[in-house]
């Protein structure tokens, strides 16, 4: 029997046997009475080479596969829950108990693992509550309410064993074409430094390794994923490094990431600057660094300045990585043998050891290792975290527009109408759980009304509306070693002429390829080659009507040895389809042939198959079932995610045209915007009556935006973004620094469509009495600012006071204005509340012409308001 299996088979069916060293008299590093530094000393003293490897090694996994040797122990595991019909979240906790009792007991040392996992807004596993995602908890502008829903999320979270979680995304969000805008908090260092600092401060102190990610600047140009950065050490210092030395040394964050793209040329993974002189040296991090998923390895094959796995394994722990996470067991292997061959230099290994058991024994693993599954089964989806679910979803809610005050409707409007497929659908965002029960808007608002009102759905175009599909490989046969087999047969050659004899040959099952990082196969250079698939197509039932190639061009298609598509010049990527009349059951000989010359391919065989474009009828059903009602609350969509960027701001598909047809027919129509990001609305803003953005709101959004329509709630959410008119004005953010002569453009304004921090009220709010103490200050000192506001209106609600300061007169050039506090208080209609801010030596400090930080004397304008541009109350106090 092999060895692993041999393991397994006796760890599962028999009698636990106690590790070799806890069957030893008690060692040192199991004495809980040793301090943690003792007890890390005499565990990474007793350590092989290859233990203390895969304790800096992390992966998702398991013990399911037999071939893979957890012997040596593990840094920790991604376990994912089984399906079960029973508790989801008990059954998880068994399951990771099982595998912790393999370490604990089953290897050498008995070293525990670290369970890990995501909850950038809940955890992302089977049975566990899912808030609103991390851009509508920062919309809620309420850090007591951020910390309970924290607190819920951790609790969840422990209860399963797990102890580490790969959250919060703690970037600033400086471009919202950027597609992971939703998992931040926005794009305000001060703003989102709260927020992290609330969110890690909750895992930490229920004892769970928090990791703020991703280290540094995790957007490029043009709003790009993991785009190489490359901006000055001023702007990583104001902007970008806030929210992480806030989460370090206020929320005593125990981990942290770093990102896939390079800062000014070196990747952030093996950059010594970041990691190692600012990170570990300036800011004093005791804790251990992660690289982000397979990211070691990318300046080999993404950034192209290592030469080898090995090389970038050595640089990365030489600047400061601590554990390499790889995506699978098998990608250990150069990275262990980098270890195995002396590139890592002894000293630097056991530190980073030291960090990772350091961090074990301050959790506790070695003492109590496992938990209750009655816990998980308890907290998990517990009625306690649906209630606070819905209470964030309601606060994160942003009231856009509101003409005539169209809302809240009345409960007594007899027929509504609601449209879009985002009613039905009640998505959670990225990085989410599926939830339990997740309730959509249109179960929302039908649980609202009741039988006192009819309610009429329709789905509408949806958010993507497709005009063809990738060939399957049902539909495609080719001959290969004299047996017809699905697929095509694909000729690889190491130029991009198709000349001379292939390097290989194989069988493609589709052609839907996208090369990026790699080239297609062995001997085969990534930015070097050509192929030729050849075969036969055969056309379901049906018929096609329309047959073509999507990809970066340089193809051209043959059908029945007759060219149909040519696009055999290198220019750039798009679609392009030929007309045909293939009848069903009819085949076809088939010839795709493609090139590329600089890398970065893309190729698919697209036809028009089992595509039903029905969008026009599907807006003209939506728009009979508005006139049939008496008001309309359309509901439409975002596409985006990780890697997922956005080009346009605006709703795709055809959901555009579905707002301007639903508003024409003359009843009230309200949009409801789901989404992570901002949204160009000019096409149809100034045509509805009211305008409503949800975010991704969680399990029980749908009721939380009834609450809202129907006035059981007064929403006070505020854009933790700035909405842009057009993508022309991008990057759009409110506290840039001033202008060398103008911000408009030549057809356009340079103001936003709406502002950070702004959002509505059913209310309205005055503000008076502003005062300051003192007015002249010697620091080091704080100036207590203070303010009334007033419910001038005749519906209760919620104002979020809004704190803004400009050094009016600075030896560099300062932001226009910057965010430096804020308060989300209740006021009862005709009420009156007194509030104060403090404002602190760090907040009015600033990096000098010779980059030291310094409190420069001279005035600081004050202002406060209900958004950055609804200014209310100002003055100035003067630092001496």
């Amino acid at each position: 029997m092999h060895r692993r299996c041999a393991i397994l088979f006796a760890f599962f069916f028999f009698a636990p046997l106690r590790s070799a060293a806890a069957q030893e008299p008690q060692l040192p590093y199991r004495d809980a009475r040793l301090s943690v530094d003792a007890r890390v000393r005499d565990l990474v003293g007793r350590m092989t080479l290859d233990e203390k490897f895969w304790q800096l090694f992390m992966i998702p996994g398991d013990l399911d596969d037999p071939a893979f040797d957890y012997s040596n122990g593990i840094f920790g595991l991604q376990i994912s829950a089984k399906p079960t019909t029973g508790d989801a979240a008990r059954a998880h906790a068994e399951r990771i108990n099982a595998i912790q009792k393999y370490f604990v007991e089953r290897t050498r040392l008995g070293i525990p693992i670290i369970p890990f996992d995501e909850a950038v807004h809940g955890l992302m596993r089977e049975g566990a509550t899912v808030f609103p995602q991390a851009i509508g908890l920062a919309a809620t502008w309420d850090t007591t309410l951020v910390g309970q829903v924290s607190r819920a999320i951790a609790r969840e979270t422990r209860s399963r064993g797990i102890r580490q979680v790969l959250s919060p995304v703690i970037n600033i969000a400086t471009d919202v074409r950027w597609g992971r805008v939703e998992e931040t908090y926005g794009e305000d260092p001060f703003l989102t430094s709260m927020m992290g600092t609330t969110f890690v401060s909750a895992f930490e102190s229920a004892g769970i390794v928090a990791t703020p990610k991703h280290f540094i600047a995790n957007v490029g140009e043009g709003g790009r994923d993991s785009y190489p950065i490359d901006i000055s050490r001023r702007a990583l210092e104001e902007i970008h490094f806030p929210p992480f030395k806030a989460t370090i040394e206020r929320g005593h964050a125990r981990s942290v990431m770093s990102a896939y793209n390079s800062v000014d040329g070196s990747p952030a993974t093996q950059s010594k600057l970041l990691l190692g002189d600012i990170l570990k040296r300036e800011w004093n991090f005791s804790g251990f660094v992660i690289s982000d998923a397979a990211a070691t390895g990318g300046a080999t094959v993404l950034h192209h300045t290592e030469a080898s796995t090995a090389t970038a394994t050595k640089d990365a722990f030489e600047a400061g990585l601590d554990v390499v996470f790889q995506s699978s067991w098998p990608q250990h292997r150069p990275y262990l043998d980098a270890f195995k061959r002396g590139l890592v230099a002894e000293s630097i290994i056991n530190a980073s050891v030291s960090r990772v058991l350091k961090a074990k024994f301050e959790l506790g693993l070695f003492e109590h290792p496992f938990v209750d599954p009655d816990s998980a089964a308890r907290w998990n989806n517990s009625p306690e975290h649906r209630a606070i679910a819905r209470t964030a979803a309601r606060e994160s809610i942003v009231l856009l527009k509101n003409e005539h005050n169209a809302l809240p409707l009345s409960r007594g409007v007899r027929s509504i109408a609601v449209i879009g497929t985002d009613a039905s659908e009640a998505r959670l965002g990225g990085y989410s759980g599926p939830g339990v029960q997740p309730v959509s808007i249109l179960s929302g608002i039908r649980d609202a009304v009741g039988r006192t009102s009819s309610v009429r759905f329709a789905a509408g175009p949806g958010r993507v509306s497709r005009e063809y599909t990738i060939v399957d490989a049902e539909q495609l046969s080719s001959v290969d070693s004299g047996r017809t087999v699905h697929g095509l047969r694909g000729e690889y050659f190491d130029n991009n002429r198709l000349t001379g004899a292939p390097r290989f040959a194989r069988t493609d099952p589709q052609i839907n390829f996208g090369w990026t990082l790699n080239s297609p196969g062995r001997g085969i250079p990534f930015d070097w080659y050509s192929v030729r698939w050849t075969g036969k197509i055969t056309v379901p039932k049906g018929g096609v009507k329309r047959i073509g190639v999507e990809g970066n061009d340089g193809y051209r298609l043959y059908i029945d040895n007759k060219l149909v598509v040519d696009d055999w010049i290198k220019r750039s990527y798009g679609s392009t389809l030929a007309n045909v009349n293939f009848q069903p059951g009819s085949t076809h000989d088939v010839r795709l042939e493609y090139f590329e010359s600089t890398g970065n391919a893309r190729v698919k065989l697209v036809w028009d198959a089992g595509v039903t474009n029905d969008w026009t009828a599907k807006i003209r059903a939506a728009v009979d079932t508005a006139r049939k009602s008496d008001v309309a609350i359309v509901v439409a969509g975002l596409e985006e995610g990780e890697f997922r960027d956005r080009a346009l701001l605006s709703l795709p598909g055809h959901q555009e045209e579905l707002i301007e047809r639903v508003a024409a027919v003359g009843k009230p129509t309200i949009v409801v915007l789901a989404g992570g990001s901002a949204i160009t609305m000019s096409r149809w803003i100034d045509k509805v009556a009211g305008v409503v953005d949800v975010w991704y709101p969680g399990v029980e959004g749908g009721h939380a935006v009834a609450d809202v329509l129907f006035g059981d709630y007064n929403p006070a959410g505020r854009l933790p973004i700035t909405f842009a008119m057009s993508e022309g004005q991008l990057p759009l953010v409110y506290n840039h620094k001033p202008t060398g002569r103008g911000d408009d453009y030549l057809d356009l304004t340079g103001q936003p469509l709406f502002p950070f921090g702004f959002g509505l009220s059913y209310t309205t709010f005055e503000y008076s009495n502003l005062s300051m103490t003192p007015s002249e200050v010697h620091m080091p000192a704080s100036v207590t600012i203070r303010c009334t506001v007033t419910n001038t209106g005749k519906r209760a609600g919620d104002e979020v006071a809004q704190l803004y300061l400009h050094d009016v007169l600075a030896s560099v050039a300062r932001p226009v204005m910057q965010l430096a506090g804020f308060q989300r208080i209740h006021l009862e209609p005709g009420e009156s509340r007194s509030i104060q801010f403090t404002v602190a030596e760090d907040q009015l400090r600033m990096l000098d012409r010779d980059m030291h930080w310094v409190v420069e004397p001279g005035a600081f304008r004050v202002m406060i308001g209900g958004s950055s541009r609804d200014i209310r109350l100002r003055d100035e106090f003067v630092i001496r």
